[in-house]
């Protein structure tokens, strides 16, 4: 797994985090996150939430706009992959300011 550097804007971090803040769409998630870099079809996503299908795909389109996740057409089957990259770039967003707010002891 290749993971870049790439730095996120607020809007893009906002529509980010927005996208996983339903638990259907984080199960979704984090099956594909589970599933590694060989990713999941919609009915193995389908198999492991028990989501109806219309749902799933309702979702799936929801994380693919957020570039959470990324789809792959292997002949007439969609492979979806968790957007490793993205999701890192997300928890650095967040993490970056962390105890930026905490004053420093002077010695």
């Amino acid at each position: 797994m290749v993971i870049k550097n790439i730095q996120l804007e607020i809007e893009q971090a906002a529509q980010g985090f927005a996208a996983i803040g339903s638990e259907a769409r984080l199960a979704v998630l984090i099956s594909l996150v589970k599933a590694g870099e060989s990713g999941r079809t919609v009915g193995e996503i389908q198999e492991r939430t028990g989501m109806p299908a219309s749902t799933l795909a309702h979702h799936l389109r929801f994380l693919t706009s957020a570039d959470l996740i990324v789809q792959e057409k292997s002949g007439r089957v969609v492979i979806n992959h968790a957007n490793f990259n993205h999701l890192e770039a997300l928890a650095a967003y967040i993490l970056k300011e962390c105890c930026s707010d905490v004053p420093t002891k002077r010695k």
